[in-house]
């Protein structure tokens, strides 16, 4: 059995966003879409006797929103297998439940009801920083939605060698037959003792070389099984979060890895994968890793 593309609808125009990505995503990988819609109605309106003609609003409201995104999803793709579910659960349990299943979970950046000037809604943050596997948020100008750029952008950090985020980022840009551009980025220290071995040289050219040999490392074992994948690599000075914020702005999407060590949501997803949900151009793929011990080059 295939794992289905998962997306998540409330209604909102954010969702909707995001219906059309899952829906390009799953043709794109040739898998069914699953469309899900988190609601508690029953808990509020109660269940109607077998007997009345009358349906709670809630219930009818779910049903509608449900039903519309499947013909949208229809509309968009004919051919594409769609199936549809409202779930008797809030929106993160439901996401994160479905999630175990998903190849992939796809959700808006703000969903119906979240506050105007937030710049991530609190389920979709959430959901990134806990779901068992891959998750991508929907943002961006349409551009980077209707995937006009031909470049998947992916930050390489510490613990990435052979990663789950690198596996994921050459399988979107093979399926995309787009370039990949791979950064990994480095910072001079803020102070050395006068008798650090960088002293010897030239610091800058250190820090770079040992950030390219890096990024050979990460890449090598993934690379040799996607061959056809035009690969970009480049070493920036600079913070991470900062550098692959601005170079989302002509990427079609941008992966990153995420620790899962219980800690608090932003710690989670650690500081690159929380900025740029919050401000990157491109809908965010945040892979899932387990880091036995962090650091500061954590993505």
């Amino acid at each position: 059995m295939k794992s289905p593309v998962v997306v998540g609808v409330d209604g909102s125009d954010g969702s909707l966003t995001a219906l059309d990505w899952a829906v390009d995503e799953a043709v794109r990988h040739g898998q069914p879409l699953r469309i899900v819609h988190a609601s508690l109605w029953e808990r509020y309106e109660g269940v109607v006797p077998t007997w009345s003609t009358d349906r709670p609003s809630g219930q009818v409201l779910a049903e509608n929103i449900v039903g519309i995104a499947a013909e949208r999803a229809r509309r968009r793709s004919p051919d594409l297998t769609v199936t549809t579910d409202v779930l008797a659960e809030d929106a993160t349990t439901a996401l994160l439940t479905e999630g175990q299943e998903a190849m992939l979970l796809v959700v808006g950046s703000r969903g119906r009801g979240e506050l105007a000037d937030l710049l991530l809604g609190s389920v979709g943050l959430v959901v990134a920083a806990r779901a068992p596997g891959p998750v991508v948020v929907v943002r961006g100008d349409r551009q980077a939605l209707e995937a006009r750029h031909q470049r998947v952008l992916l930050g390489v950090g510490d613990h990435d060698v052979d990663a789950p985020a690198v596996r994921f980022a050459f399988r979107e840009a093979a399926a995309r037959e787009a370039e990949l551009d791979v950064v990994r980025t480095w910072r001079r220290p803020t102070h050395e003792p006068l008798d650090h071995p960088l002293l010897t040289g030239e610091p800058s050219a250190h820090l770079e070389h040992r950030a390219s040999e890096l990024l050979d490392k990460a890449l090598e074992a993934t690379a040799t099984e996607y061959p056809h994948v035009r690969l970009r690599r480049s070493t920036a000075e600079g913070l991470a979060h900062r550098v692959l914020t601005e170079r989302s702005a002509a990427a079609d999407l941008l992966v990153v890895g995420a620790r899962r060590q219980g800690r608090l949501v932003g710690l989670e997803l650690g500081r690159v994968a929380h900025r740029a949900l919050h401000h990157a151009s491109c809908p965010v793929a945040v892979v899932p890793r387990r880091d036995p011990v962090p650091s500061e080059g954590d993505l």
